[in-house]
């Protein structure tokens, strides 16, 4: 699909002209973008105009003696940046591994460009620099090399599915066909197995009737392999066409001269050159297939959202294209339908089933104030919603963008077969002609020579190696995010396997992040004072612990009272006058800093029993003086120690870090069953903390809000973020969980693992296939025929391994 491309224009003017329009990032005011028209103003033929409001930079170069390359870097030293375009585009014209080798060499070799190339899902994914590349050139150079490309995006993907399907049947009449006039060709080979003839040869079938069949098979079913070869040869690479057409063609020609010079000794190999087209043509339709089925997760998310919605407009309801609302119109779900779009309920009160984004099976009760999301299923009740996220804005279409764009990424471990695919074939070719010298040197035999080296050829499969890493991480990522795992790209889900330490905060990831007050102990007061001069200076704050104290207030039906002077002192707490007292809430150990000293005893009662206590106190002319605790407990989730427990037995220990006190930190620890935990943690040393945990080359995870904790989870070598209401939240970490659980994080490290395997199995045999395969052809131990077949099996083989991926399901 199409991604956050940023165009830039050139002139089709003489080369010695053109223009650029480039965009800007790091321009604070008038006087950057003074700055940047200044620079470029300066270099030998540039006629620059910056525009600031639109943060983009407008350069006419002249004269050839400045390139865009030099007018980036340019922008560069004067401190700002030229922000890199990403841009999907859909290939065609691949057959096998090194031609995603070839296009992404082609495509890394363009200044300023930095592309992957996934021979699974036929597309490339690239960021480049404006100014230095842009999407026509991008295009461009694929097409010079000898395939297709296009822009990917939503519209396409309709598209893109019917000319599969459409090929797919075509390919497939082509089978039937080849297959039909190669069946009387393999049949007669039943003779081999029999007494030699005395005519030196055991055909069945005229030797013309042979030529007849063999032709059509070889020069147009087999078209395709000869098409892809030219294609290949001329961008200057080879590729699996080259082995094919350049085996079968050997063994045809040799057999067509043996025809038509009426050699009745010599055998002749028309059934060979046939029966590996056909096998070869079978493997793909067979490898087609299964590719499909890996993007079968992807394109169920797609289906999931549906085309109308019932949106009220000036009094009426009226049916509407999903596509046409907009965020604050008022749309209407009946039981048993789909929310259309992200919205929040109005009015109303039912149960709706959110397992395709969550993976969770039980419903979600819903009622005015909650949120609901596009593709979800309504129960029982009506909902009247108003809309929130629409388009390209719902929580569904950000998990289809990360799922996406995951699916296209490329992990670490594909390296070492990337290296190997991209010089495969002509170590291929080298070793079949190494076989056919040294056969026909040291046996003096032209045709075995020659089958052999055919046999090296046709064997030889560089598909496999290309397959093995996507195929698997297409279908991970895709049971991922059934399960509600959203993984951003391949090597954050290649980390996530080695983790060792997993650091998380408290609220709202080991506890439900809903906090209550529990208890108020009044200090020379009454109860529900302290509450009403807390609330009154918590009302300035977002904090959750804030949100408790005004929720008992409005509870106990207390009046608001007014706040100035409000302060909010980070990591500590919040102070101000109400009712012309100066007062101060927060942590024990900051008001005891103020002069406010309470108890021990009380204190660390409540302490104890794993609550949160602040401190109400009233600053005075002789010291502060403690007015009132408060204390509030935010419940351990149901599922968080059972989470840990599986953490632990997956070999990850856990780690709390929390901004509370020691004593509250270690009475949650023990409660969730961990035993290294960090307490009154300030939100800014987080990262430090994550840092320390790393000492000694462990890989460290970090699971939090993914906006309260972004400093940490920048820091960790692996993020997860938990919850997924909004946008921000899916692109916020390394590894989404859309249900906020813990047990989510032991899932996406347990579906790391799998892939991982599956990963490494695929690779196993697609290396002993081409390690065993190819030196048994060369020493003549591999009939050209069991050879094709092998060959098309090997990629079958290694793609169907991945599908069993589609087994998994979170423990």
């Amino acid at each position: 699909m199409f991604l956050a491309e940023l165009p830039v224009s050139q002139s089709p003017a003489a080369p010695s002209s053109s223009r650029l329009d480039l965009p800007i990032a790091g321009m604070t005011c008038a006087a950057c973008s003074a700055r940047i028209e200044k620079v470029l103003n300066r270099l030998p033929g540039v006629e620059a105009s910056v525009n600031l409001a639109a943060e983009r930079a407008s350069v006419a170069l002249s004269g050839g003696e400045t390139t865009p390359q030099r007018v980036v870097e340019a922008i560069e030293k004067a401190g700002f940046s030229v922000p890199p375009a990403t841009v999907e585009l859909e290939l065609t014209g691949m057959t096998c591994a090194a031609c995603a080798a070839r296009i992404e060499k082609v495509l890394n070799r363009l200044p300023g460009v930095e592309g992957a190339v996934n021979l699974a899902a036929e597309r490339a994914r690239i960021r480049y620099v404006p100014g230095l590349a842009d999407t026509a050139r991008l295009i461009s150079a694929v097409e010079k090399a000898g395939f297709g490309a296009r822009v990917a995006s939503d519209t396409t993907r309709e598209e893109e599915k019917a000319r599969k399907a459409a090929l797919y049947a075509a390919e497939k009449r082509r089978f039937f066909i080849a297959a039909l006039l190669t069946l009387p060709l393999v049949a007669q080979m039943v003779t081999m197995f029999g007494p030699a003839p005395e005519n030196g040869h055991s055909d069945l079938l005229p030797r013309w009737l042979q030529l007849l069949l063999a032709t059509p098979v070889q020069f147009w079913i087999g078209w395709r392999f000869y098409d892809g070869a030219y294609k290949a040869l001329r961008g200057g690479g080879a590729n699996m066409d080259v082995l094919v057409a350049l085996g079968t063609t050997m063994a045809y020609v040799f057999s067509l001269v043996v025809t038509l010079f009426g050699l009745e000794h010599q055998h002749v190999y028309f059934e060979a050159s046939a029966a590996v087209i056909t096998l070869v043509l079978l493997g793909k339709l067979l490898e087609a297939r299964a590719k499909a089925k890996t993007t079968a997760a992807l394109e169920a998310l797609v289906r999931l959202q549906p085309k109308t919605a019932r949106v009220e407009r000036n009094g009426e309801l009226v049916e509407l294209d999903v596509a046409l609302l907009i965020p604050g119109d008022v749309f209407i779900v009946r039981p048993g339908e789909a929310v259309p779009v992200d919205g929040e309920v109005i009015e109303g009160a039912s149960s709706v089933n959110e397992a395709m984004l969550t993976g969770e099976s039980m419903p979600a009760g819903k009622q005015a104030g909650d949120a609901v999301f596009a593709a979800t299923s309504n129960g029982q009740g009506m909902l009247r919603c108003r809309a929130t996220g629409v388009g390209e804005h719902t929580l569904l279409a950000g998990i289809i963008r990360l799922v996406a764009e995951a699916q296209g990424s490329k992990a670490p471990v594909q390296r070492l077969a990337d290296k190997i695919s991209a010089i495969f074939v002509p170590v291929v070719c080298a070793i079949a002609l190494v076989t056919f010298g040294l056969w026909w040197w040291l046996g003096g035999d032209f045709t075995t020579a020659l089958v052999n080296a055919v046999a090296v050829l046709v064997i030889a499969c560089p598909c496999a190696l290309g397959l093995a890493t996507p195929t698997a991480i297409m279908v991970g990522t895709g049971r991922g995010a059934a399960a509600g795992i959203l993984v951003k790209n391949a090597e954050a889900l290649e980390r996530a396997e080695k983790l060792k330490v997993l650091a998380v905060d408290k609220t709202g990831t080991l506890t439900r992040g809903e906090p209550a007050v529990t208890d108020i102990v009044a200090l020379g007061t009454g109860e529900d004072e302290v509450l009403a001069l807390a609330a009154a200076l918590e009302q300035g704050s977002e904090h959750p612990l804030a949100r408790a104290v005004l929720a008992e207030q409005k509870a106990r039906g207390l009046a608001m009272q007014a706040v100035s002077g409000f302060a909010a002192v980070a990591g500590h707490g919040v102070e101000g006058t109400v009712s012309s007292r100066a007062l101060l809430l927060g942590s024990p150990f900051w008001a005891a800093e103020r002069g406010a000293t309470v108890e021990n005893g009380v204190l660390a009662a409540l302490q104890g029993q794993g609550k949160t206590v602040v401190v109400l106190a009233e600053q005075q002319a002789g010291g502060s003086v403690a007015l009132g605790l408060i204390a509030i407990a935010d419940p351990l989730r149901e599922s968080s120690k059972a989470a840990v427990a599986r953490l632990q037995a997956l070999g990850v220990e856990v780690v709390m870090l929390t901004g509370d006190n020691r004593a509250t930190a270690a009475a949650i620890a023990a409660q969730a069953g961990i035993t290294h935990f960090e307490a009154e943690v300030l939100p800014g040393d987080k990262a430090a903390a994550v840092q320390k945990l790393k000492q000694g080359g462990r890989l460290v995870a970090m699971a939090g809000d993914g906006i309260n904790d972004a400093p940490a989870l920048a820091a960790a070598d692996v993020s997860f973020a938990m919850g997924a209401g909004s946008d921000a939240a899916v692109e916020a970490a390394d590894l989404t969980l859309v249900k906020s659980d813990l047990m989510g994080v032991a899932h996406a490290i347990a579906l790391s693992r799998a892939t991982l395997s599956k990963i490494r199995q695929n690779l196993f045999f697609a290396f002993i296939y081409n390690v065993l395969g190819i030196p048994l052809a060369a020493f003549g131990l591999l009939n050209p025929v069991v050879a094709g077949a092998a060959m098309a099996l090997s990629s079958v083989s290694v793609v169907s391994n991945s599908l069993l991926l589609r087994r998994w399901l979170p423990k």
